[in-house]
């Protein structure tokens, strides 16, 4: 799933020491031989999606002035997270050690803890407590920290306001608002109705799980053991099944990813649209037809606030990390205050520090961000599985053919939940 979008503006940051480091000899393999003799201290390698590298590369320029004998270098991957995701875990499978952080989708912490590719962290050495409290789940695997929330994300329902305004409606505040006014209103403007990111992708696992999780439902205990089949579950799938069937979902909406479905909305072709606040820039820059004429809200459920999944991205510490200490101190750095701000400012990333949501001055220029951390404080990460891979994929084929009408959702639950029972006794 593509998570973030950077701005690409330049940026020059005074060095910030800040002490943090990773917990010594723990984690598959350990630091390596050569960081044991220097003490864990040198020059590091930072691995991401190369979508980030407009704003982050000056970042680490402000880094590696203040530490010329640990200097970061950064490493670029290809912007599609699947891509980068491969990547990596070719590259860690190798044991060849050329990453030393690597900046990992929230969603890929428990596989990657679970492979042995991560090392545990000391949570006393990074300032958790300063955070959005739901984003410090998903760098959590079994109960140990094993990353750092970098940035993270949820999703919000972006809503035509001027078409609302002229109908005297509010922007709804559950499904059932949600579905009378995009069959009801939305055909009067000649528009569609609502829209997600629906192609079989990893969007799509993303938000049929939102839809469970909003209906009451789960999908995996902490436990791993599979928990999906559920009336919950037949109504969070039923209710996407329901919108292509009686359309207020456009068919074409089983197309979208962020992307597709942000120029629909942007385009003026939607009523409303589920989608991450990368969204919002876009819709009100230069060109878009809605600029000035939207508004975005939680997403809703069946009777009120509905349950975003988390997004965004960890930075972690490769079990083969050549300077573990180096790398430790690098991700305090990128995650202080200062830094934190600037992830927003200059990235137009959601940081994870708490205090910047309430920052009058942010949110004058970011009017979004009530809105987010309301969502961020009611999300829930992905359901963690070691073959976290696997659990997606089957989602998404599943809740695909539901949504094209090619099953009935109280049979793709069915379905659903003896594909993924399948993947848990695989281990």
């Amino acid at each position: 799933m593509r998570w973030i979008r950077a701005a690409g503006r330049g940026l020059l940051v005074a060095a910030v020491v800040i002490a943090g480091c990773v917990s010594s000899g723990t984690g598959a393999g350990g630091p390596s031989a050569e960081g044991a003799r220097d003490g864990g201290r040198g020059p590091v390698t930072l691995a991401t999606a190369g979508v980030l590298t407009g704003y982050l590369e000056p970042l680490l320029e402000g880094w590696n002035r203040g530490h010329p004998g640990e200097r970061v270098t950064l490493v670029e991957l290809p912007d599609s997270a699947d891509e980068t995701r491969s990547q990596m875990t070719t590259e860690l499978r190798s044991g060849a050690g050329r990453f030393d952080i690597l900046n990992i989708d929230v969603a890929w912490t428990s596989e990657f803890a679970a492979a042995g590719w991560i090392a545990p962290l000391e949570r006393g050495r990074f300032p958790l407590d300063s955070f959005l409290p739901p984003v410090v789940d998903t760098a959590t695997y079994e109960g140990r920290l094993y990353a750092v929330p970098y940035v993270t994300d949820a999703g919000m329902l972006y809503y035509r306001k001027d078409i609302l305004d002229r109908e005297g409606e509010r922007p709804p505040g559950s499904w059932a608002e949600l579905e009378r006014q995009a069959r009801t209103i939305a055909p009067r403007y000649g528009i569609g109705g609502y829209a997600g990111q629906f192609l079989p992708y990893e969007g799509l696992t993303v938000n049929a799980t939102e839809a469970v999780y909003s209906a009451g439902g789960t999908v995996l205990g902490g436990d791993g053991r599979v928990t999906l089949d559920s009336p919950a579950a037949r109504t969070g799938i039923g209710f996407l099944a329901r919108g292509v069937r009686d359309g207020w979902i456009p068919e074409e909406a089983l197309g979208y990813k962020e992307e597709e479905s942000r120029q629909a909305f942007q385009d003026g072709r939607l009523l409303f649209l589920r989608n991450w606040p990368y969204a919002y820039a876009g819709a009100s820059g230069p060109g878009s037809r809605v600029a000035g004429k939207f508004g975005a809200v939680p997403l809703p459920g069946p009777r009120g606030a509905g349950t975003s999944v988390l997004g965004g991205s960890n930075l972690a510490v490769s079990t083969g990390a050549r300077h573990p200490e180096t790398a430790g101190d690098l991700i305090a750095y990128l995650t202080s205050a200062p830094v934190q701000r600037k992830v927003l400012t200059e990235g137009a990333l959601p940081p994870v520090r708490a205090a910047l949501y309430q920052d009058p001055a942010l949110i004058r220029e970011f009017p979004y961000l009530p809105a987010l951390r309301k969502s961020v404080l009611a999300a829930a990460p992905r359901p963690k599985s070691a073959r976290y891979e696997q659990v997606s994929l089957a989602v998404q084929a599943v809740v695909h053919d539901a949504m094209a009408q090619h099953q009935g959702p109280d049979a793709a639950v069915r379905r659903l939940s003896d594909e993924l029972a399948a993947i848990a006794r695989r281990g």
